[in-house]
């Protein structure tokens, strides 16, 4: 299968590409957003990587550094879990939050929580693919973000927020001008997972009272979400005080019993593969 297959994208205005990879036909589908720039184009997220997405993008002519002006894309990675950081090893220029850079340069696939079936698979990618081979290929980040750190894509900017809670080195990146915010699995329209290994209550409450804030304070309009659809400011805060108001002591406890049984079966997992 082709990467003109595999992928399909659709025009949101103003310079963003919402991207999905059309035969991972699973909830852990995790969005792809292309945000262009005069200067650089950014690829936030870039899903499993099991056909190049840089040739997708090359050959729907949505990138522009063939024309000499730009630089090479910026894939970068709102956190390492499998499902948003499998393609970034097809892009030269890869960033990634200090948190997770090392595990994104040794490949670690138990911080990736790398978990892949057959069944997820609509189409394989190529003959004889099974699930059961993949591997979230180890890249090095030519870029270490943290917070506060800013984008510069010529003609508009993107700020780094390290939210993390849902992983250790989980980042959202915000358009302040646009009032855009593409909050990986931050936040998005569904449950949010707070029982995988390098999760973390206490530290998600306080990403989500951030949220809280942003949304209150007007400075966001509209969310770019990891999963699923958009949404606007109001079911923005609506999420995030729900999940401060439901992180009692119950739901803690009950978090940490699914942290320990979900290490168990990864480290189960990876070491039968030889990760």
């Amino acid at each position: 299968m082709s990467a003109t297959e595999w992928y399909a994208h659709k025009c949101l205005g103003d310079g963003v590409f919402w991207i999905q990879e059309r035969f991972y036909e699973s909830g852990n589908r995790a969005n792809i957003w292309l945000v262009r720039g005069s200067h650089q184009d950014v690829v936030i997220d870039a899903g499993l990587g099991l056909r190049s997405l840089p040739d997708y993008l090359r050959a729907k002519g949505l990138l522009g550094e063939e024309s000499g002006r730009k630089n090479p894309p910026l894939a970068i990675g709102t956190h390492v879990h499998f499902d948003h950081s499998g393609g970034l090893h097809q892009f030269r220029q890869v960033g990634v939050h200090r948190a997770e850079a090392d595990a994104l340069a040794t490949g670690d696939n138990f911080e990736m929580v790398t978990w892949l079936s057959d069944g997820e698979i609509a189409r394989a990618p190529t003959p004889g693919w099974r699930a059961s081979e993949f591997r979230v290929q180890a890249v090095r980040p030519t870029r270490v973000l943290q917070e506060g750190d800013v984008i510069n894509l010529g003609d508009r900017q993107l700020s780094v927020l390290h939210m993390p809670g849902h992983s250790r080195g989980s980042i959202c990146l915000h358009d302040r001008d646009r009032k855009m915010l593409f909050s990986g699995d931050v936040v998005y329209d569904g449950s949010m997972i707070d029982w995988l290994p390098y999760s973390r209550v206490s530290d998600y409450v306080s990403s989500c009272e951030r949220l809280v804030e942003l949304a209150d304070g007007g400075h966001v309009e509209q969310v770019l979400p990891g999963h699923f659809n958009t949404f606007g400011a109001e079911r923005l805060y609506r999420i995030a005080s729900s999940y401060i108001a439901s992180a009692g002591g119950c739901h803690r406890f009950s978090m940490c019993a699914l942290k320990s049984v979900a290490s168990l079966v990864l480290r189960a997992c990876n070491s039968r593969h030889g990760c």
